[in-house]
């Protein structure tokens, strides 16, 4: 109980970082963040509102042209400083992410915290290299090159599942390219979003570049993405939120980049190594308690294997352990919510109609009935038009179907509306180079799913969303490119200006 005193303390002045400095919302809500393990209150605050999103705003919009007009060695230096205090302080940050999410210590420990150190690390380097094309004479009579400028003042909505992580995501390439920004974290769990704001001005990353306002969607996202000097929004969320941040977004005009849901599927082919196919199944789809969009949630294995798998996943499923989220042991924490565990509840509860639940499929008793705990839940014989295999579960449900043919597992893999990331297991070079060419995601694994790395990008397509975080593609979002043509000839009546006036001289035609 004395480590949760020490985050009250800590935000007793307030849970928005605006210019530099922590101070208290003024919407007149007050919210509370609740230990999903225990339902013990971590911190109360009170909800920012519009008028913290105008402060936090004009603070970006102050800081933006002396950030943008540092040298990309700067910036880089900048960037390394900041590295070197996530590292330093990883200890409390992967405390605060457990307390605030109910993830295991161990994953906090070993996933989010070095992924985003590594993250930091990254961009450091990445902000050396905003490249152009290279200059040439394209014309002949010109010199042509690009320019990757900032773009200004991004406002970015980040999620629950991954606080920390996504607050990187969303604040690193942002400013590595020389934006500042505002970053809307999930009301629930702005803990480590506003540490990662300190940890930013402790490494000399000047007041202003990075802000952060913890509210509610309707009042403090909504007008942050529609607020006109917002010049783009990134946001991380449900499909049906971001179709409504787009209709804000594009109603001003402004850049876009959406990473919306996913239901990813795990394709076994019949040659496929069962034990590390299992194994890939069960981690790949109870990480973070299976809230995680790139998750696997839908196997399908092809007929010769499917018992075996079915039953293999039910057994290594049965050796998971619950328990205290600060436990080296435990292997599963809770959901971030009993509202959101009563919803995976719902959504397997209306599925036992026309499936079968293998293993799991209820919420835990005995110590662990406070919290928002579910267990592990496998489900077979279900229509691949049933909700349970269509919709996005976000919670520790895996749902196998068999199928014959190698047309027919991709066919059935790609028929969802979603398409982020997906993983095909199998010895075969040739099975794995086609699903690597025909599954449509933004991300295909061959033999392992949800590995990820700061080089390369992430993101999806079809209701999935578009555009890139992490990876120097995710600058193609927050840089404007730029043509510059310098003439070469020092002509000043140039042939061309004879097609607005005047008459072109041609020398054939001349009788003398």
């Amino acid at each position: 109980m004395g480590d949760h005193f020490q985050m009250r303390d800590r935000f007793a002045s307030g849970a928005q970082f605006i210019g530099g400095r922590i101070r208290a919302g003024t919407s007149g809500r007050a919210h509370t963040v609740v230990n999903p393990a225990t339902g013990e209150d971590v911190l109360g605050y009170e909800l920012a509102g519009p008028d913290d999103v105008d402060d936090a705003v004009a603070a970006a919009h102050a800081a933006f042209p002396g950030w943008a007009g540092a040298t990309p060695g700067e910036r880089s230096d900048a960037l390394h400083r900041f590295a070197e205090v996530l590292a330093d302080r990883s200890g409390e940050f992967a405390y605060a992410e457990s307390l605030q999410c109910g993830k295991p210590i161990k994953l906090s420990t070993e996933f989010d915290v070095p992924g985003t150190v590594d993250n930091a690390a990254f961009f450091a380097g990445a902000a050396r290299r905003l490249e152009g094309v290279s200059a040439a004479e394209y014309s002949g009579d010109h010199t042509s090159y690009v320019r990757r400028e900032p773009i200004g003042v991004v406002g970015s909505i980040a999620p629950w599942n991954y606080p920390l992580q996504m607050a990187a995501w969303k604040i690193l390439p942002a400013i590595a390219a020389g934006n500042t920004i505002v970053l809307k974290p999930a009301e629930i769990t702005p803990l480590t979003s506003l540490m990662f704001a300190q940890a930013a001005q402790r490494a000399g990353i000047p007041d202003g570049v990075v802000n952060i306002v913890s509210g509610a969607g309707p009042d403090a996202g909504e007008h942050l993405v529609g607020h006109p000097d917002v010049v783009m929004t990134s946001f991380t969320g449900s499909t049906e939120i971001g179709k409504r941040v787009a209709r804000i977004a594009t109603a001003t005009v402004k850049r876009l980049h959406l990473e919306l849901g996913g239901k990813a599927p795990f394709v076994v082919f019949d040659d496929a190594d069962l034990t590390a196919a299992v194994h890939g199944a069960v981690a790949g789809s109870l990480i973070n308690a299976g809230q995680d969009c790139t998750a696997a949630t839908r196997a399908y294995v092809q007929r010769p294997l499917y018992d075996a798998f079915v039953s293999g996943v039910a057994d290594l499923m049965g050796t998971v352990r619950l328990g205290d989220p600060f436990d080296d042991a435990t292997d599963l924490g809770p959901l971030i919510s009993h509202a959101h565990r009563d919803r995976v509840a719902a959504l397997v509860d209306r599925a036992r109609g026309h499936a079968r639940i293998v293993t799991g499929g209820e919420a835990p008793g005995g110590d662990w009935k406070n919290g928002a705990y579910y267990r592990p839940t496998l489900i077979t014989d279900a229509a691949q038009d049933s909700e349970i295999v269509q919709s996005e579960i976000f919670g520790p449900v895996l749902v196998v179907l068999p199928f014959d043919s190698d047309d027919e597992g991709i066919r059935l893999a790609n028929d969802t509306p979603y398409g982020l990331a997906a993983s095909a297991w199998s010895r075969d070079v040739y099975r794995t180079g086609r699903a690597t060419r025909e599954l449509r995601a933004g991300c295909v694994w061959i033999n392992d799913h949800i590995p990820i790395i700061s080089e390369m990008p992430h993101g999806g397509h079809k209701s999935s969303g578009f555009g890139k975080d992490m990876s120097a593609y995710s600058f193609d979002e927050y840089t404007q490119v730029k043509h510059v043509m310098y003439d070469n000839t020092a002509v000043a009546a140039k042939d061309w200006h004879r097609t607005v006036f005047g008459d072109r001289h041609h020398p054939a035609a001349d009788p003398s």
